[in-house]
């Protein structure tokens, strides 16, 4: 079968996957997914109970406003759902997605020479073959393009499994083990029926850990039902809303003011100066947030405080909500917690690394993905390992570019509190870029901007590999501004641009 040639190719079929083929539309891109919807993660990896977590309009496209903008509740997944799709038919963008396309392999067509320069990004000739694969053939069918756009994220398709010590990992448990993944695959009657008068194990703490056990409290309510033990290993900071001593959220971490206390990239001498001088106020502002979080919330009733300060967590793109009846559940015995560095498994259970026997009908793993490892399993030599190089960290331009992978972006893997949002601009800045409107420095400068934020992030937070800018968002949003030729500062008076949060809203193009 002949190869079908096209200008720019986009794989995956979520949030940035769309935001990048609205983007890049006058192109004609040919968008690769490899289930039958887009969505990506709220398709593929919500549960019933699944919500945003934040209001609507803090995550909505610049031009494409939700219909209930004002609704201050948290939206549903299906409602995200629905909002995308609505998105993507208004735009016409659906017409590129080839459904149930699964990318199997990348192979390079240059000659994998780098210079100190990265090269136009549509050279008038197909840099990358992809090959794909579909139910209805078991042959790989190829497609050639000048420039790829990778949108499969750091989430879903491939779970991170714990290793477990010899003859003592899932293969010796009597009961039933699976991953969140799996778990996101049931309906409402096998979910329940999987969870109800049933002794479950969890493992993990972050968001979906959290999610799961409250769904496990309220299908075990009856008569029969068992409590759900969460196994955590690492504790994070949750929070009930986004008000903190009656102040809004946004004023210690989203505005221009807040922001001006922490480092950012280019800086300079004197700027890195004052941010040091100015370290305690800093402190002084994570310190606010746990003494809030702490009178709140009975963390220390159930060993639930962390060590490490708030700020690590919301540098890390780590701060979870919490479902409102998650401490009533634990009041009630219904949801129990147990700390533990390893663990493993046994005939009836699980068994932690001081000696206690969990027994067990079900163990959830809620230990994340590996979206690495996605990337990894496509991607040719030499660029392969040239995926973390060199720091085991994505090293990306303007979180797009990686300099040392030619006409390739990937949009979705370095995080913000607001990934549409920064998948929105970056998406936008990228297609201005394919248009020549602007050119990259050179691949040195490309790389000490790298660097620079790589550094930033590993002086922030102990959990830095996580790669997220939420500290320095603005200025990031602003830099890519600059580079597109925009204005930075996006508000109308200096009082608001330095006062108030910024938004999706606040990037429209006219501004």
């Amino acid at each position: 079968m002949a190869i079908q040639s096209r200008k720019i190719g986009i794989i995956g079929g979520g949030i940035s996957g769309i935001a990048a083929a609205k983007q890049l539309a006058k192109y004609e891109p040919v968008v690769f997914e490899a289930t039958s919807s887009i969505g990506g993660v709220w398709k593929h990896c919500s549960y019933r109970s699944t919500k945003l977590q934040t209001p609507r309009c803090d995550y909505e496209f610049s031009d494409f406003p939700w219909t209930q903008r004002d609704n201050i509740t948290f939206p549903s997944y299906k409602e995200i759902l629905d909002y995308l799709h609505s998105y993507a038919t208004f735009f016409d963008v659906l017409k590129f997605v080839k459904f149930t396309s699964k990318v199997v392999e990348l192979r390079f067509l240059g000659d994998g020479q780098v210079s100190g320069e990265y090269g136009s990004l549509l050279p008038g000739r197909p840099v990358w073959e992809v090959g794909v694969q579909t139910p209805q053939s078991e042959n790989i069918e190829w497609f050639s393009f000048e420039f790829l756009v990778i949108c499969t994220g750091k989430y879903g398709d491939i779970p991170v499994v714990p290793k477990f010590p010899q003859n003592k990992g899932p293969e010796i448990f009597q009961g039933k083990v699976l991953h969140t993944i799996d778990y996101c695959k049931l309906n409402q009657e096998e979910s329940t029926q999987l969870l109800k008068d049933k002794k479950v194990v969890i493992l993990g703490y972050k968001k979906s850990a959290i999610d799961l056990a409250v769904e496990c409290a309220e299908a075990n309510q009856g008569p029969e039902g068992q409590a759900c033990t969460m196994v955590v290993r690492t504790l994070h900071w949750t929070v009930p809303h986004y008000s903190v001593w009656g102040l809004p959220f946004y004023m210690f971490y989203s505005t221009r003011a807040s922001q001006f206390l922490h480092e950012r990239p280019n800086q300079g001498f004197l700027r890195t100066l004052l941010c040091h001088i100015l370290s305690p106020i800093r402190k002084a502002m994570s310190k606010t947030i746990e003494s809030y979080l702490t009178w709140k919330l009975p963390f220390e009733k159930y060993g639930l405080k962390p060590e490490h300060p708030f700020e690590e967590d919301y540098a890390s793109c780590q701060m979870a909500i919490l479902p409102e009846n998650f401490f009533p559940e634990l009041e009630k015995e219904k949801i129990t917690i147990k700390r533990a560095s390893k663990c493993s498994f046994y005939e009836q259970g699980v068994e932690l690394n001081d000696g206690t026997k969990l027994e067990a009908d079900v163990v959830v793993l809620a230990t994340g993905f590996d979206g690495k490892q996605k990337l990894k399993a496509i991607m040719p030599d030499p660029f392969r390992s040239l995926l973390e190089f060199p720091s085991g960290m994505m090293p990306l331009y303007r979180g797009t570019i990686n300099p040392m992978i030619p006409n390739m972006a990937f949009v979705g893997y370095i995080e913000s509190v607001s990934n549409l949002h920064t998948a929105e601009i970056r998406c936008n800045w990228l297609s201005r870029l394919v248009d020549e409107e602007f050119k990259l420095p050179s691949m040195q400068k490309m790389v000490d901007q790298i660097t620079q934020e790589l550094e930033i992030m590993r002086r922030t937070t102990r959990f830095y590999k996580r790669s997220c800018i939420s500290t320095f968002s603005i200025n990031h949003s602003d830099e890519i501004c600059e580079e597109m030729g925009w204005r930075s500062w996006r508000k109308n008076n200096w009082l608001a641009e330095i006062f108030s949060p910024y938004s999706s809203q606040d990037y429209e193009e006219q501004k």
